[in-house]
C-alpha cells in the first residue's frame, strides 16, 4: 500500500528540546502513523497501523523496553 506523505504534519515530542537528533511523528489518513528521522526529513519514513502504534506506545509508557540512561 502506498501512503502519501506530502501533506503530513510532522511533529516532535516536547521533550526533544532544540536538538535535531529526534524522531518526528505524523498522524495520517486511516489512523496510520508515520515516523521519520528529523535529521533527514526528505528521507524514508516508517508507517504503522493504528493498533501496532498503540501497542508500541503503551509498551514504551509502561516501561516495557530496556532503554539506556
Amino acid at each position: 500500500m502506498s501512503i502519501d506523505l506530502a501533506k503530513a504534519r510532522w511533529f516532535k515530542s516536547s521533550y526533544s528540546g532544540g536538538s535535531q537528533d529526534c524522531v518526528e511523528v505524523a498522524h495520517l489518513d486511516g489512523g496510520v502513523v508515520g515516523v521519520r528521522d528529523s535529521k533527514n526529513p526528505a528521507g524514508p519514513a516508517l508507517t504503522f497501523a493504528p493498533g501496532t502504534w498503540d501497542a508500541f506506545t503503551a509498551r514504551v509508557a509502561g516501561g516495557g523496553f530496556d532503554l539506556p540512561g
